[in-house]
């Protein structure tokens, strides 16, 4: 019986890695691509980082007005 010997059960496991490999490789790129696509647009990038922002201040001020 010789090592290198190939089961169905390999072939069939192995065809299961390819396909979640390929689809892993799918998230990572359409990830990729609006990461990029959200960076290309420009302007100002504000995340919410438990800081003040006049900027923000002065819209809600503009909007709570009568």
């Amino acid at each position: 019986m010789a090592i290198t010997q190939s089961h169905d059960l390999h072939r069939r496991r192995l065809g299961r890695n390819v396909g979640v490999a390929v689809t892993l490789v799918a998230f990572i790129v359409l990830v990729f691509g609006l990461t990029v696509a959200k960076v290309q647009r420009g302007g100002t990038i504000e995340a919410f980082d438990h800081s003040f922002r006049p900027a923000l201040a002065d819209r809600y001020e503009e909007r709570s007005a009568p």
